[in-house]
């Protein structure tokens, strides 16, 4: 009896202690950096673990956060944040986790969450984003040399 208590009360703390290694990340929704970008997710571009929660806090209004469906490791519900509302996603999978501001897609307000060792580069390097997209998704992508 003491075996299986000993084997139950390990299995928790095991359960525990991933869900305590988690980190939870906040990206700002904003109209201007302050440096001459307009319409920006800061950090655009970020790093995280599977697992890790990113948060998406809402600035400034008329914004929202949500996947680029193109660009989201398949098996994971996709983002779909309101407008002038936080939101936020756990990066369930190891992937790249394509994100827009819909009304200001078209202005480039895209980011881009490394989460572990991707799997779905084909997706990434599929993706072509349109208008005032492109410029600014290739500045994004740059991030991944360094």
């Amino acid at each position: 009896m003491r075996l299986a208590t000993f084997a139950t009360f390990a299995a928790v703390i095991i359960g525990l202690s991933g869900a305590a290694l988690a980190a939870e990340h906040e990206i700002k929704v904003k109209n201007a950096d302050g440096k001459g970008k307009f319409m920006v997710f800061e950090p655009d571009f970020l790093r995280v673990e599977p697992g890790d929660t990113v948060k998406f806090v809402v600035v400034d209004k008329n914004h929202n956060a949500e996947a680029i469906p193109q660009v989201w490791p398949e098996g994971v519900e996709q983002l779909k944040g309101e407008f002038n509302q936080d939101a936020e996603f756990v990066a369930e999978k190891p992937g790249y986790y394509g994100i827009k501001c819909l009304p200001h897609y078209g202005m480039g307000m895209t980011a881009l969450i490394v989460a572990g060792e991707p799997t779905n580069q084909a997706q990434l390097d599929a993706y072509k984003p349109a208008g005032g997209a492109k410029k600014r998704w290739d500045a994004i992508l740059e991030n991944l040399k360094k």
